[in-house]
């Protein structure tokens, strides 16, 4: 019996072997991929009140929605934009993911759909905003108890820019 053979110990190891190599060669080229995707999808999303736009007094609309989303001296803070980003946030990476494999990884493409998408958010948190309601006297004046409402210029000077 010491001449027995010891048992072999390497059954299936020649497969798996093989199988690891296999493995390795689809990890380079996943890590290529992701390289390149990501060379693709780079680029800056900008979304609210771009520059340029203004009320005809000359008054920034990026000022005026600054005003009412953190408030003044005589005015309480109404926050649509921050509302917009909480809501967005929690669905903006699964939009993202979506968006990515259905634009083959176009950076560009992903990043205008989801200003758009967006975009839209905001202008419905704009619309649908209604409180802090606005004083009494400000109804009078203005003839409405829309709080974000008053020309329209603000809601209709929303956009977005991909760089």
């Amino acid at each position: 019996m010491e001449n027995a053979s010891p048992p072999n110990i390497n059954v299936g190891f020649p497969t798996l072997h093989k199988e690891m190599n296999e493995f390795s060669g689809m990890a380079d080229r996943l890590a290529v991929r992701v390289a390149e995707t990501a060379k693709k999808m780079s680029g800056t999303l900008e979304v609210g009140f771009l520059s340029g736009a203004s009320y005809s007094d000359g008054t920034p609309v990026a000022s005026v929605a600054f005003w009412n989303e953190f408030g003044t001296s005589t005015a309480p803070p109404r926050p649509f934009f921050r509302n917009m980003i909480e809501k967005e946030n929690r669905t903006c990476p699964v939009k993202a993911a979506a968006l990515a494999a259905n634009d083959k990884f176009d950076g560009r493409k992903i990043l205008e759909a989801l200003g758009a998408d967006i975009e839209g958010a905001l202008k419905e948190s704009i619309v649908t905003f209604t409180s802090p309601g606005l004083a009494a006297s400000t109804i009078k004046h203005k003839g409405s108890a829309k709080p974000l409402i008053d020309t329209g210029e603000m809601l209709n000077s929303t956009g977005f820019r991909v760089t």
